[in-house]
């Protein structure tokens, strides 16, 4: 098993696409990159920790490959919007990728390369340090299949997420 850790804005909307993928074995919403010790949720969305609303992802790479999770993170979100998605705004929504190791570098490295042919403005994302994870609270972690599907914010958010991962990705799909 690896992991994968990625910031791209609101964590609910980002766990609802990667949970979508064969080879996904979890995905955990929960905070990082930031100087608070175990921030909580209204901490980090006051902007002052310093922390990303990111999700770490487990998964099989016999199954998925890291560059594709990347591929899919660059796909699903918009890299060329600094410290924002949407309508949410703040260094917390930023987008950003916490490779684990050199090698997971590079590959991001080379995902930002292909990712830009796609995107007119120049990609944002952020290639930060290792640091510390923080689970976000229980009633985060699987929003979007519970709570999420009667949000207003989720119900105008996620469906065209998953539709260009259904788009582009059908072939990694969890059947």
């Amino acid at each position: 098993m690896a992991e994968a850790i990625f910031a791209g804005g609101c964590f609910w909307c980002t766990e609802a696409v990667f949970k979508q993928l064969a080879g996904v074995q979890s995905v955990e919403s929960g905070y990082i990159g930031g100087h608070v010790v175990d921030p909580s949720y209204k901490e980090v969305c006051g902007g002052c920790t310093g922390h990303a609303e990111a999700i770490r992802i487990s998964f099989d790479p016999d199954v998925i490959g890291y560059g594709d999770l990347l591929d899919i993170f660059f796909a699903t979100h918009d890299p060329t919007q600094l410290n924002r998605q949407g309508n949410d705004i703040g260094t917390q929504y930023r987008s950003a990728v916490f490779p684990m190791d050199d090698a997971q570098r590079a590959e991001a490295e080379a995902a930002i390369a292909r990712a830009q042919a796609d995107w007119p403005a120049p990609i944002v994302t952020t290639l930060e340090d290792p640091a510390t994870w923080y689970p976000a609270e229980d009633y985060h972690q699987e929003y979007w299949d519970g709570e999420g599907q009667r949000n207003p914010y989720c119900l105008a958010v996620i469906p065209p997420k998953l539709a260009k991962l259904k788009k582009g990705f059908a072939h990694k799909l969890a059947q």
